[in-house]
């Protein structure tokens, strides 16, 4: 697959999907460009190519937008989840690649479903939402998880202070091998440091510079 094998159309079912997001968790909008961009940048230090750059960005956009179907006083709720709760949450993998199930007759969406759907699975097998475990998981999974739980360990929510970068990736070195991809959390940790903070609204130039390359 290559540049021209993404739809001209993609970058505007991205902006459309997002606007919903926003409405519905402006937390987690923020979460997701965050996400995306640190993956993005994580597949190309990590040495993909410009379309699987690409594919694992969109999936990093998408990967949450289950949570759209998560009741507020579960999705919203200040403080840790009960059992029940999280059982509820961890729906949002399957929700999310339904929602995007209809857009998968197009090769670029197909490629986009795996690193979606998966993206809680975890290598030692205990993860969610299909318990896949080792090389059964997509690389493209991998990549989302760790830029997905860097940022929930490094933001500030009303209930608890985000760890420092520091400290985020000494927690990503203990559980590689086991939650994540060894060889990955290497090369993000030595490559997180050179890429600056980030916090982006979804403006004209940020779909410009971060999107419509790939249409």
């Amino acid at each position: 697959m290559a540049w021209n094998d993404i739809p001209e159309w993609a970058d505007k079912v991205m902006r459309s999907l997002l606007v919903a997001l926003k409405e519905r968790d402006p937390y987690t909008y923020g979460h997701c460009l965050r996400v995306a961009r640190n993956a993005g940048l994580l597949a190309r230090a990590a040495g993909m190519n410009e379309y699987e750059q690409k594919v694992i960005e969109y999936s990093s956009i998408f990967h949450d937008l289950g949570k759209i179907a998560i009741p507020d006083s579960i999705l919203l709720k200040p403080g840790r989840l009960t059992a029940d709760e999280q059982s509820i949450i961890r729906v949002h993998p399957i929700k999310s690649a339904e929602i995007l199930q209809p857009l998968s007759l197009i090769p670029f969406f197909k490629d986009i479903l795996p690193g979606v759907r998966h993206h809680h699975e975890r290598l030692d097998g205990k993860g969610y939402p299909d318990r896949l475990a080792g090389d059964e998981i997509p690389v493209t999974a991998r990549v989302i998880l760790i830029a997905d739980t860097f940022d929930a360990m490094t933001t500030t929510r009303p209930y608890r202070r985000g760890l420092t970068n520091e400290v985020a990736y000494k927690e990503l070195r203990q559980f590689a091998g086991r939650q994540f991809d060894e060889q990955l959390v290497k090369v993000f940790c030595q490559a997180h440091r050179g890429w600056g903070e980030y916090d982006e609204e979804i403006t004209e130039e940020f779909v410009a510079l971060n999107f419509k390359r790939a249409a």
